[in-house]
């Protein structure tokens, strides 16, 4: 099975190579696409370099993400935040996670995402994390754009693609490809940045997330959420 994985990026050349070095660590992997959205610093020269495709275009996560996956030829779509890591066993994760490690393809699950932690955070922010997205998606069924959707190509085409919103974009998508078949919770984790609970505050951010989320299952619109989550006209590409 062959994995492509799709990263929106807005100057992201602090975080970037470290992603796409352990993006590449993984066997499977055989195509990374980085999706800009308008970035000014090295991002594009540090993607070129090791050998990522580009895509350029307006930003908004959505949009790069959908632009993206467009271009995608693997059998698996990996849809990963620029700032989160791959462990060097996703790709056997996803495989086990989809039924098809051994050769028995369950065409009902269409896709899923992975256990998460925070790398650079007090262990009871990291611990939340983790306990946080399991138990939301034990819930809920949905996942956090951080924990690296996965996606069967196929299915992603069937659903029209990533919907291209400026904010809640992994939900629409987990809602699209719920009705379509199964999501799954693969058994390896991938670690992200806490960057914006270190730039906000932990209690501020969550606060605020836990109201979009609300906000959103309410039916508010999505360049509403987009004015609540971002303080500033310009869009970024970080969650």
């Amino acid at each position: 099975m062959r994995f492509s994985v799709v990263i929106p990026t807005l100057n992201e050349a602090v975080e970037l190579p470290e992603t796409l070095r352990r993006a590449w660590a993984v066997p499977e992997v055989a195509e990374i696409i980085v999706s800009d959205g308008g970035s000014t610093d090295e991002t594009m020269s540090l993607a070129e370099t090791v050998g990522a495709r580009i895509i350029r275009g307006g930003p908004g996560r959505g949009a790069q993400l959908r632009r993206g996956a467009e271009l995608a030829t693997g059998d698996m779509v990996i849809l990963l935040h620029a700032d989160t890591w791959l462990p060097p066993n996703a790709g056997k994760a996803v495989t086990k996670a989809l039924g098809d490690a051994a050769n028995e393809v369950n065409p009902w699950t269409v896709g899923g995402g992975f256990r998460k932690t925070f790398r650079d955070a007090p262990w009871p922010l990291q611990f939340a994390a983790s306990a946080r997205s399991w138990a939301y998606f034990r819930l809920t069924g949905y996942l956090f754009g951080d924990q690296a959707i996965f996606i069967r190509r196929t299915q992603l085409a069937v659903i029209g693609g990533v919907p291209a919103l400026p904010l809640m974009e992994e939900f629409a998508l987990c809602c699209a490809l719920k009705k379509r078949g199964r999501l799954v919770l693969a058994q390896a984790t991938v670690s992200t940045s806490a960057r914006r609970f270190r730039e906000k505050g932990i209690f501020r951010t969550w606060w605020l997330m836990v109201q979009l989320q609300i906000a959103w299952a309410r039916g508010t619109p999505p360049d509403e959420l987009r004015r609540r989550y971002y303080p500033m006209p310009q869009l970024d590409s970080k969650k």
